[in-house]
């Protein structure tokens, strides 16, 4: 059978019409989904402003499924995981909107901060890395980016990033004390004076962990007597215990640093004795300071008797405390 002309124009007339018309109703189904996405994300940014991050996420999520390309409803839901302590989810949600605009500053910023809550410091230090490459400028980036390097233990890079912002380090104590402490887990000499910066541009609270460290750096630098000042001063600036700072701890500092440097003096005996007082109990640290020749064996033999008795006391305490409960 022979093919029609008739019927061919016929085919083309009428498919042609029929491929207008279902581009015509997708572009309208898509403008529909994005207007629904809008409205669903505007409702999920009045409960977020509220502090009902249950309900915003809820309607950013709908926003989301509505509209794939609105990266803004991920930003936000990151935002709402990072606030209620979900930093995985949060950096998983930022870095989705990376995926789509890779350059997007905000969202570096946000995914690098929830990798360094989430302990992914080397993801954060990349993210970092990338942030600094399209804001070089960025004090407070630099700083977070060398937080980074110093959880990493690379402290030479930690030293080197600060080091890129001058001002900060004539300024912000946090970026001074950061780049001491860089300095200090490089044995360096420097770190005394940096120290010593910190502390007169540090004018808020007393930080007892870093008072400790610049008694430390003055004491392996040979500069005793301002050592024992700093000792002190953690001392009085420790108003309660951490899981890494005891005053203890700082007392015993204070009073092995009097004990090798001044043997024959009382004070350093007394001090010791205050030490153990307050709960000293470190059986390796006291073990070392008895290795030191510097202190005479009378003198370590009262030593001995001090932190013997209160080895004891915290022994017989304990027995009590296990006799107590077994009667219960």
């Amino acid at each position: 059978m022979k093919d029609n002309p008739v019927n061919k124009a016929v085919l083309v007339f009428v498919f042609f019409p029929l491929f207008v018309i279902s581009g015509f109703v997708s572009c309208t189904s898509q403008a529909v989904r994005t207007a629904q996405a809008e409205e669903y994300f505007s409702i999920g940014m009045a409960y977020y402003e509220l502090g009902k991050f249950n309900d915003a996420e809820v309607w950013f999520n709908r926003a989301r499924a509505a509209d794939r390309t609105m990266v803004a409803s991920d930003y936000n839901l990151g935002r709402i995981a990072f606030e209620t302590r979900r930093y995985a989810d949060a950096a998983k949600y930022f870095e989705g909107v990376l995926s789509l605009d890779p350059d997007n500053v905000m969202a570096l910023k946000a995914a690098a901060y929830s990798r360094i809550k989430n302990g992914d410091l080397e993801r954060a230090e990349a993210l970092y890395d990338r942030v600094l490459a399209l804001v070089p400028e960025s004090a407070d980036d630099g700083y977070n980016y060398a937080l980074v390097l110093y959880g990493l233990e690379k402290y030479e890079n930690c030293e080197e990033v600060l080091n890129k912002y001058p001002f900060a380090l004539e300024e912000k104590p946090s970026s001074i004390l950061l780049f001491a402490r860089a300095q200090k887990a490089q044995n360096k000499v420097e770190a005394v004076d940096s120290y010593a910066k910190w502390l007169t541009v540090h004018t808020g609270a007393a930080n007892p962990q870093g008072l400790y460290e610049y008694a430390q750096v003055l004491e392996d630098s040979g500069l005793y007597a301002r050592a024992i000042e700093q000792y002190r001063d953690a001392i009085k600036a420790l108003t309660k215990d951490t899981e890494d700072l005891k005053k203890a701890n700082l007392m015993f500092g204070e009073a092995r640093l009097l004990l090798t440097e001044d043997p024959e003096n009382e004070e350093g005996l007394t001090a010791f004795g205050s030490a153990v007082t307050e709960g000293f109990s470190d059986t390796e640290a006291f073990e070392a300071l008895l290795l030191d020749s510097r202190i005479s064996n009378d003198r370590k033999d009262e030593l001995r008797k001090i932190f013997e008795s209160r080895i004891k006391e915290e022994e017989e305490i304990s027995g009590e405390t296990e006799q107590t409960d077994g009667e219960g």
